[in-house]
């Protein structure tokens, strides 16, 4: 997972005390739950800008309207290569699970 970047956290940052000042201001909470709720909104408002702040204008239009298409297959491998000795790596073993 890559780490976040500075405008990342600048913004989301600023959005999660703006937006929870803003919150405890305008709704007048006295009670500690309610407290805790307006934070943890705070929080994910913030967490959305941050994770948005960075992403092209493109991959936002993109992800509203639903998932990319699938890229073409791949072109089958050239036949030189399996003339020259290139071993196939089918049937072996991977470290991945």
């Amino acid at each position: 997972m890559p780490r976040p970047t500075t405008p990342q956290l600048a913004y989301g940052s600023l959005t999660v005390v703006l937006s929870t000042l803003a919150a405890l201001l305008l709704f007048d909470v006295r009670s500690g739950a309610a407290v805790a709720g307006v934070a943890a909104g705070g929080l994910v408002l913030g967490v959305l800008v941050a994770v948005t702040v960075t992403m092209p204008a493109t991959a936002r239009r993109r992800a509203s309207l639903g998932p990319a298409p699938l890229p073409p297959a791949a072109a089958p491998a050239s036949r030189s290569r399996v003339a020259s000795g290139a071993h196939s790596r089918v049937g072996e073993r991977s470290l991945r699970r």
